[in-house]
């Protein structure tokens, strides 16, 4: 870039030309990796409130937390209330409480026993808790122990999740917890699981002389699952009661949700089809149950949809939230089931509930209505009327809305502005900006941009979403080799509209395309999006990733033979069918722990989607990566984990039986002692592999010295 600038010396105008090209630099290898500043500073953080009045910022100087007053802006530094900084935690298996001010006590002794998620009471004076697959609490004054079951085997769970709900319904958070406290501290729920009818599955593990084998009970697609049952118990004793469900049926439960008042608990139930979800109010004392509401979808309903629940504290309603009419929104209920009115409506989703004012009868909520790869804070009245728009700009916001309501805080981006922060208040005006990551030195870099776009489906319903990182220096009369980096799973998309770090520009100096893309059932369309997948797991996302990829093609700027696709799990999964199925349109790949055939994926996540493979023979065959091993071109790098306990080496093991039985040319990576992620340890091999196989196919030249 040139600039001209006019110096007057005397009577004369003497023009200069700078050429500001030389200024600029490029990332160098630690920046460009994110391991050291460049085009960001660390800033500021705002990690909550402490009041309506002052809200929280750790300051990045001095590491310290403060409170800061809304209005003044005045500092100073907050101590954290006793109560608030209260943990529970196990040490050598036993349990210990700590308050705020720092003191340990131990509340259980029992070093030859794991005691497991320990659970502070709502009123800080009992911690509930799991040992041998029975449920403790144990009294925090007195350490007096209460045992509320006693037939926990190695197949039998009292508040300990069975593989299948802690993976797919409940989920990871929850580290196999599967108790509840009921919010006036008397009462426990929980569920028993029977794991007996489900069959075992070995992991190997090489480690020693003999090696070992460990097991774990896993449902298959079409296998028994777990049989269920859903217990209170009261705090002081007595024997459990239990809700009024047969757990001889087919069938699921989701989590549970309390009643403000304790007296009642809402349980979700769902047949084994997951097309059919009710609530059921269940009377924690006599176990009694009494249908509420009923959902029937053509596709499926998501038992682990977030916030599925929200009771008001008034006691006479409830927040439900949806997806039925094909897109997710919320609705205000009677407490016995009788819909008041929808709150949202419209072709764009809700995400979350920030806060609920329930005397001015208004919820503060975010959603991606704007545009589906960006999140905004809407607030709108329980009649549906009044929606406003509280965030700002074409920019993605993460927000924290103060208790009261009355301001927010917000971390904000673009794929072209780094983060920055603002005060907002509850209209919508912004009271101060707080900070900026943006380096006060950013325009004297030179680096690979990015840009968000949209690309036409095959068939002219969807405008699939992408984001491109375009090379340092980006020249259009010249090509480029493209990483396509995607997930793919149901209602899994990502793509956003936010800023990206610099961690991809290593490889946008290297020249190289980097592009994410998302597919028509990747949530940025809805529910309605998403059904497409119903029964044809594999089908659409192939079809939407090969438009995009042959639009890229088609582009003057893109090597025609070096586009490669790279995932992990379900990205594993598109990974290895871009490479079969779609061979001529995708030319190298490195998959990491893929599915390859539905039928060896867990009940619960692959019958969602695809029914059982009794009930969807021909689905189940048109969506396996080994149905299509006769077309493999190119060259796919496969990596698992020998330990993987969710998608199982099994499924890498038969597409190389496959493989292998055509002598075509393919990598393997094998990393022992891992899970479905691959073990720290083994970090530097897989980033340097992954590296040299960028550099011998798409940029053909040896790995650089920085990588060895």
């Amino acid at each position: 870039m040139n600039t001209v600038s006019r110096v007057l010396l005397g009577a004369s105008i003497v023009f200069f030309v700078h050429d500001l090209t030389f200024a600029q630099k490029k990332l160098d290898f630690a920046q460009s990796w994110g391991q050291k500043q460049s085009l960001t500073v660390r800033t500021n953080q705002y990690p909550g409130w402490a009041d309506g009045a002052a809200y929280l910022e750790n300051d990045v100087n001095d590491s310290r937390l403060y409170q800061v007053d809304v209005k003044s802006g005045k500092r100073s530094i907050y101590t954290i209330p006793a109560k608030e900084g209260t943990v529970v935690y196990v040490e050598n298996n036993d349990i210990f409480i700590k308050n705020g001010s720092g003191t340990a006590k131990k509340l259980t002794n029992s070093p030859e026993i794991a005691e497991q998620n320990p659970t502070l009471s709502p009123d800080g004076q009992y911690v509930a808790f799991t040992r041998k697959s029975n449920l403790y609490s144990v009294e925090v004054n007195t350490g007096k122990e209460a045992q509320y079951t006693n037939d926990g085997t190695d197949v039998i769970y009292n508040g300990w999740s069975s593989w299948v709900y802690y993976e797919e319904i409940l989920g990871r958070s929850t580290n196999y917890k599967a108790f509840w406290w009921s919010p006036d501290s008397k009462k426990i729920a929980f569920m028993r699981f029977d794991d007996t009818k489900v069959p075992m599955f070995p992991i190997y593990s090489s480690k020693g002389q003999h090696g070992y084998l460990e097991e774990t009970r896993y449902p298959k697609a079409g296998d028994p699952n777990p049989e269920v049952k859903m217990g209170i118990v009261q705090l002081n004793g007595g024997k459990v009661t239990w809700a009024d469900f047969n757990e001889k049926d087919d069938q699921y439960f989701g989590q549970p949700y309390w009643a403000f008042d304790s007296k009642n608990i809402m349980v979700q139930w769902m047949n084994r089809d997951q097309n059919n979800l009710k609530f059921y109010q269940v009377d924690p004392n006599k176990g009694s149950k009494k249908e509420i509401y009923d959902e029937r979808q053509s596709s499926w309903i998501n038992l682990d949809h977030d916030e599925r629940i929200t009771y008001l504290a008034d006691n006479k309603y409830y927040i439900l939230k949806s997806d039925k009419t094909g897109w997710a929104h919320y609705y205000l209920y009677k407490l016995d089931g009788t819909l008041v009115n929808p709150i949202t409506s419209g072709d764009w989703q809700v995400t979350e509930i920030k806060r609920i004012d329930e005397k001015n009868k208004v919820l503060y909520f975010t959603a991606r209505k704007e545009n589906s790869a960006r999140f905004d804070l809407y607030r709108v009245d329980y009649s549906g009327k009044n929606l406003k728009r509280l965030t700002f700009g074409e920019y993605s916001h993460d927000v924290n809305v103060s208790p009261d309501g009355k301001y927010f805080i917000t971390r904000y981006s673009n794929v072209s502005t780094p983060d920055r922060f603002a005060l907002v208040d509850n209209q919508g005006k912004v009271v101060r900006q707080l900070a900026d990551s943006k380096a006060a030195d950013f325009s004297s870099y030179t680096y690979g941009k990015t840009e968000y776009l949209h690309i036409k489906s095959d068939d002219g319903l969807f405008d699939l979403p992408l984001t491109i990182t375009y090379p340092t220096d980006f020249d259009k009369s010249k090509t480029y080799p493209v990483v396509f980096s995607i997930y793919g799973g149901p209602d899994a998309g990502t793509v956003k509209d936010t800023w990206k770090g610099t961690g991809n520009q290593y490889w946008a100096n290297e020249g190289v395309i980097q592009v994410s893309a998302d597919h028509r059932a990747s949530g940025h369309f809805g529910k309605q999006g998403v059904a497409y997948m119903h029964r044809n797991l594999g089908h659409w996302e192939i079809i939407d990733y090969s438009t995009i990829v042959k639009w890229l093609k088609s582009q003057s700027w893109v090597a025609k033979n070096k586009v490669l696709i790279t995932g992990h799990s379900y990205g594993g999964y598109m990974t290895c069918l871009a490479m079969t199925k779609a061979a001529d349109v995708f030319d190298f790949g490195i998959a990491g722990a893929p599915v390859t055939s539905w039928e060896l994926y867990d009940t619960h996540y692959t019958e969602r989607w695809m029914d059982t493979p009794q009930d969807n023979p021909d689905g189940y065959k048109a969506g396996s990566v080994l149905t299509y091993t006769d077309n493999y071109k190119g060259v796919l790098r496969i990596m698992h984990g020998d330990m993987d306990d969710n998608v199982h080496l099994q499924n890498t093991t038969q597409l190389v039986d496959k493989l292998t039985d055509r002598s075509v040319p393919f990598e393997l990576m094998i990393y022992p002692g891992s899970r479905h992620g691959f073990n720290r340890s083994k970090s530097k091999y897989d980033f340097n592999e992954r590296a040299r196989f960028y550099y011998q196919y798409l940029l053909e030249k040896p790995l650089p010295k920085e990588f060895k």
